[in-house]
């Protein structure tokens, strides 16, 4: 018997108008749509008028019905995966079904679509060169503490999820061990209030105290520049120069390591390659 086909079908993230015309052909056609929140999603099937059967696959269920989908899907069905926005297998559990039928070998489609993460990364305005998306951080303080100052030592742009209730507690964090580095907090994305301010972190609260905070956040980080800028200085020409004026090399290390705010360590491990 051939195997059904599960198709990952992504959802306007606030604005219904952002879907794709493929992803509303293959909701139409499927076997079974498993949504995160089916109540959540017969609104979006309704307003394109499509009539199909809906299940529901969340955090509470996804043992059980997760063994039930993929029993359908191997028995020939074809099904679409939802969330209630955006990608699914992104921040929420979606993406065990995606192993799950990996593993049983049955064909997963994934459709493009919206996803928040890189919506808000377009548009603050920070490098979009290279950047990690971290999700949602620990909602313990001691363990989002310990998350933060890992991400104050990323070089690259760094994304993560908040929910509304927990975003002041964030920032105050943010504050404390990131500083003055740049981040940007968009809301409402693709809605009608969609907003995004730019600041450093300490602006960030003012801001949402004044204001209140109200929808999901997505909140990027600038990376690391003090270790980016380190990265572009060539420690070995500096070190070649010094000599060649008649330091001694003891004497070089640490007048690249004082003017360049360098460790002296990493100025002498460069000191120790063969230059030919």
């Amino acid at each position: 018997m051939e195997k059904g086909i599960l198709y990952i079908c992504p959802t306007p993230i606030g604005n219904l108008e952002d879907i794709t015309l493929r992803t509303i052909r293959v909701l139409g056609e499927v076997d079974l749509i498993a949504a995160e929140d089916t109540r959540h999603t017969i609104k979006l099937l309704n307003h394109y008028d499509i009539k199909k059967p809906l299940t529901s696959y969340h955090d509470h269920n996804i043992k059980e019905k997760g063994i039930e989908l993929i029993e359908k899907l191997n028995l020939g069905q074809s099904i679409a995966l939802v969330s209630d926005a955006g990608m699914p297998g992104i921040s929420d559990p979606g993406e065990v079904l995606i192993r799950q039928a990996i593993d049983e070998g049955i064909e997963v489609i994934c459709l493009p679509g919206a996803t928040a993460s890189i919506t808000a990364l377009v548009i603050s305005g920070l490098s979009t060169e290279k950047f990690t998306f971290q999700g949602f951080l620990s909602s313990k303080k001691k363990d989002r503490i310990k998350e933060l100052e890992e991400i104050k030592n990323y070089k690259k742009t760094t994304i993560i999820y908040e929910a509304p209730h927990r975003l002041m507690n964030l920032l105050e964090d943010m504050v404390h061990i990131l500083g003055e580095r740049q981040i940007a907090v968009s809301r409402e994305l693709t809605k009608k209030y969609e907003e995004t301010f730019r600041g450093t972190p300490k602006e960030a609260l003012e801001k949402f105290q004044l204001t209140g905070v109200k929808g999901e956040f997505v909140i990027v980080i600038e990376g690391n520049q003090e270790e980016a800028d380190r990265e572009e200085i060539d420690i070995g020409l500096l070190l070649k120069k010094y000599l060649d004026d008649g330091f001694t090399k003891k004497e070089a290390i640490k007048k690249v390591s004082e003017e360049h705010n360098i460790p002296k360590n990493a100025v002498y491990k460069e000191s120790l390659k063969d230059r030919g």
